[in-house]
């Protein structure tokens, strides 16, 4: 975020929710946008990472639901995992065996490989 949205903010901005991140969303006052709908944008809570907006808030900043995520009962799946947000770059990150910051040895060749050679 920078100074000009936040300052837009406080002059259009009405806040409409928040999610579990802390972020927070909001509608303009009153102003529409060409189709006819009002505008809507996020305030990120710490760094500015879109992948720390939740499925139900992305489907209601793109439009795809009119009702707030939090009034509106979407139904969910038992295959469905809790959301998180990207973590590359962090502590957090996946790392496979053998990575330099794990203990930097892999695991030794099975001999199941067979290169391949023209007849």
């Amino acid at each position: 975020m920078d100074v000009g949205t936040l300052f837009y903010t406080w002059l259009w901005g009405r806040q409409v929710g928040t999610d579990q991140f802390g972020n927070r969303y909001y509608e303009h006052k009153s102003k529409r946008v060409a189709n006819g709908k009002l505008k809507r944008w996020i305030l990120y809570k710490g760094l500015t990472e879109a992948s720390k907006v939740p499925p139900k808030w992305h489907a209601w900043l793109h439009y795809n639901l009119e009702e707030l995520p939090s009034s509106v009962d979407i139904k969910e799946y038992e295959w469905q995992k809790p959301h998180l947000p990207n973590l590359t770059g962090t502590k957090y990150s996946y790392r496979p065996p053998g990575h330099l910051s794990k203990s930097g040895e892999r695991s030794g060749a099975t001999g199941d490989y067979e290169s391949w050679e023209p007849s």
